[in-house]
């Protein structure tokens, strides 16, 4: 087993059940070999630079009814918001003020024509006044049509999270109608209007076994992503999914190994992406959860800089940190954490992925990532 994480970082292939045998680590000595070797890999395709994509929950309106999600649809417990135009404009300028690279938009999934509508002002109004600020959206399922005119008015990334790519499992944590090939063929699309395309899944699902994860991260590969955002599985107390096993500090802490495995092997096995330090990693390790992922081999944080006023009403699980932290002190604090590791913040970059350069041929050198 010791020689795996050693053969990948070399080249060396890895099969499905060797990415198994990785995932399902549970000894010290081998976790830290496991991670070396992924942070040998990092340090070798993307640098020892950590990227920061300044997150703006501009929405908690959701018409999804995900069995695992806090701000799922029929949750009648939360206040529901939307920030305004300006209140996201505000938030787009303080991530620029900080030096951060990129924004990501993130909400709740609707289709409507008034939330495609906001979205693409939205961009347009952050791009026209930040032009050198990146724009990463998180905002569901879409016609390719609507795609490509957020793409227009100015975003760059989109993430589309798949949750598992087991079939089966994504229909245990998804009410019907949610469609499985509908998520598969939004993915397609979003390559083909031209963006920069992530995904990612839940770690430590009820029911998820080391073969789906090494499954997912094959996925990862054979979907030809630029980036990954993944993290642990964290029940969240009014979600269906947190009924179905008792939480226990136990099945935390092995949530949070098996998140930290599967940002090394994903590291090892696709090398040039881009791959967050999740802040469900923080939220189980508030001391050191997100530093622990970069150093198995993640390369981006996401920080919140919105208003701290509306981030108890968008807990998509529960734990979430820095709900009373404002954007300034999270920055601090995030300067003080990554040099603690002995990594640098990369500012006012983009942090365009390796990946998606490499594949569009613009072959560039780590210093104009």
């Amino acid at each position: 087993m010791t020689d795996l994480p050693v053969r990948a970082a070399e080249g060396g292939p890895l099969s499905l059940e060797e990415m198994a045998a990785l995932i399902a680590l549970e000894e010290e000595k081998a976790c830290q070999q496991l991670y070396q070797a992924a942070y040998a890999v990092k340090s070798r395709y993307v640098g020892r630079q950590v990227y920061l994509r300044g997150l703006i929950e501009y929405a908690n309106i959701c018409a999804r009814n995900c069995l695992y999600c806090g701000i799922r649809r029929d949750n009648r417990k939360i206040r529901r918001f939307t920030l305004s135009l300006e209140e996201i404009l505000q938030a787009a300028g303080l991530a620029h003020l900080y030096g951060y690279g990129s924004v990501v938009l993130q909400g709740g999934e609707r289709s409507d024509a008034g939330a495609v509508d906001f979205i693409e002002e939205a961009v347009g109004r952050i791009h026209g006044q930040y032009p050198d600020l990146g724009i990463t959206l998180s905002c569901g399922e879409q016609d390719i049509s609507v795609y490509r005119r957020w793409k227009a008015a100015g975003a760059a990334r989109y993430l589309l999270r798949i949750e598992t790519s087991s079939r089966e499992l994504f229909y245990r944590i998804h009410p019907a109608e949610n469609d499985f090939d509908a998520r598969l063929q939004a993915l397609k699309d979003l390559r083909t209007a031209g963006y920069q395309v992530g995904s990612g899944v839940m770690i430590g699902l009820p029911g998820q076994t080391a073969l789906d994860l090494a499954r997912d991260v094959m996925f990862f590969r054979d979907m030809d992503l630029d980036m990954i955002g993944m993290g642990p599985w964290i029940p969240q107390h009014d979600a269906p999914l947190a009924d179905e096993t008792p939480e226990t500090p136990e099945k935390a802490a092995r949530r949070f190994q098996l998140g930290l495995n599967m940002i090394a092997v994903v590291r090892l096995v696709l090398k040039d992406v881009n791959i967050a330090a999740a802040t469900a990693l923080q939220a189980l390790r508030p001391a050191d959860g997100r530093e622990l992922g970069l150093l198995a081999g993640a390369n981006v944080i996401m920080p919140n800089v919105g208003d701290v006023v509306h981030r108890e009403d968008y807990q998509l699980y529960d734990g979430k940190p820095d709900l009373d932290e404002n954007a300034e002190n999270i920055r601090q604090a995030l300067n003080d954490s990554v040099a603690r590791i002995g990594e640098s913040i990369a500012t006012f970059v983009p942090g365009t992925p390796r990946h998606y350069l490499e594949r569009t041929e613009n072959r560039p050198s780590l210093s104009e990532l």
